[in-house]
């Protein structure tokens, strides 16, 4: 451990120690948190039927479903911070759960579009996520254990997409009808939610000192604890390197967002394939995230070990070209088979693109983490919406890929942009060589640790 007794190795195979415990319940709480969100997503062929909706109804719908994110990402820093991410994400597990449920008695366009926009909430369950593990682990690996566990939770945006049609189709056999079937099967990600929180609450910490608030009362000097709530959030948006990553992260989750929004639809759609097989292929780019955004945060922990701040930039613009190249691949595809492939080649650079982007957030400002974490991860929701706006504006998805593929390719741009003073460099260097001369002796008490998470 280090000096504020963050974790300097991931111990993948382990609950007996509180940043592990953080590790695991915070990937798993963003994981049933992202399977409620897109839950609908799949169903929307039949949901689309059973209330009668436009196509442009539809696309109000997919912009709700990421729009009210923007805002509660915007508050959900700054909340970790004055109340910690312990009982931030457990209220937010318990309280998002509402919505998800009672989207199953909506009747309307109205009512349906009501829900749709509560349930968006949910996504700040990023931000917290990625809070609890910068938090919790050193300079060394904290790239690694943002982005691993940014990624497997984002997985459930792809399970899904395989398992919801799957849930449809078996409640089907059961004769409860297409009409009463996407009903009942809404109630089992909001039941989910409803244990993890208590999962969340009884077996979890704000940091690796203990809770946020017995720290105050005993007065102990935790990092960023004292500068809380819109302190942080304000300090956070006079930093231009906050902002750069605002854009780029916009033009990897908020694709990201999109195409889980729209790619069963539009395999239905352009290829005409059943709700199951459209959703299998749709489910294969989120799925992706169960190691391709955990292998940018490897990546880009791995060149910071040869050249520091500066490479991991680089590495992040890299990751965005190819994001953009392969989008306008994927506009073009002719076949199912062609837009598979290209949908899996520019799926891995997007979700390595935000597990690289989230690898360098913990650098930008420590005192203001959460300020920091809540406006770039708000960024992503922007790039969703406006991508929303843009196939409204287009009306064809191929366009639309095109159009985004341009956009990330300019936007990549952003992340050279983003540099460091040398003091800033100099600090971030001899806090990363603290945090390695602590892991080294940590390995130098036999048997005193786990199998690390590879490489790190």
């Amino acid at each position: 451990m280090t000096t504020a007794g963050k974790a300097t190795r991931i111990q993948l195979f382990t609950l007996s120690t509180p940043q592990m415990r953080a590790f695991h319940l915070s990937w798993l709480a963003f994981f049933v948190c992202f399977f409620a969100w897109f839950a609908v997503a799949p169903l929307m062929p039949v949901i689309k039927g059973d209330l009668g909706l436009s196509k442009d109804q539809i696309a109000n719908i997919n912009i709700a479903a990421v729009g009210i994110t923007i805002l509660v990402r915007l508050l959900i820093g700054p909340l970790c911070d004055k109340y910690g991410p312990r009982l931030t994400y457990t209220a937010l597990l318990a309280l998002g759960a509402l919505p998800v449920i009672g989207i199953a008695f909506a009747h309307s366009y109205a009512t349906f579009l009501c829900a749709r926009l509560l349930i968006g909430a949910i996504g700040a369950s990023f931000v917290i996520t990625q809070y609890h593990t910068s938090v919790m682990f050193a300079p060394n690996v904290v790239g690694s254990a943002n982005a691993a566990s940014a990624g497997w939770g984002n997985s459930g945006g792809g399970v899904t997409q395989s398992v919801m049609p799957l849930i449809l189709a078996a409640l089907v056999s059961l004769g409860l009808g297409e009409h009463f079937g996407w009903r009942v099967a809404m109630l089992l990600p909001g039941l989910m939610m409803w244990v993890v929180a208590v999962l969340y609450f009884k077996y979890s910490q704000d940091c690796p000192l203990g809770n946020y608030r017995e720290l105050r009362e005993r007065g102990v000097d935790v990092e960023g604890t004292k500068r809380a709530g819109w302190q942080v959030f304000l300090a956070a948006t006079r930093n231009y390197r906050v902002w750069m990553l605002f854009l780029t992260y916009g033009c990897c989750f908020g694709v990201e967002l999109f195409v889980h929004n729209v790619a069963a639809s539009y395999y239905v759609d352009r290829f005409h394939l059943s709700l199951q097989s459209a959703g299998m292929a749709a489910g294969s780019f989120g799925l992706l995230a169960l190691f391709a955004r955990a292998l940018g945060g490897v990546l880009s922990d791995r060149f910071a070990k040869l050249r520091g701040l500066d490479a991991r930039t680089l590495l992040l613009f890299l990751l965005m070209l190819g994001e953009g190249i392969g989008l306008l691949w994927f506009s073009r595809a002719g076949s199912v088979a062609i837009g598979i492939t290209s949908m899996i080649v520019f799926g891995l650079f997007t979700h390595m693109a935000c597990g690289a982007t989230y690898a360098l957030v913990p650098f930008i400002d420590r005192k203001s983490l959460g300020g920091v974490a809540g406006i770039i991860g708000a960024g992503g929701n922007v790039g969703a919406v406006l991508a929303g706006f843009l196939l409204k504006g287009v009306g064809s998805l191929e366009q639309c890929f095109a159009v985004l593929g341009g956009i990330v390719t300019v936007a990549s741009l952003c992340a050279v942009a983003v540099r460091f003073s040398s003091a800033h460099k100099e600090n971030e260097r001899r806090l990363y060589e603290e945090a390695m001369a602590e892991r080294m002796r940590d390995e130098s008490i036999p048997g005193g640790l786990a199998a690390p998470f590879p490489g790190v």
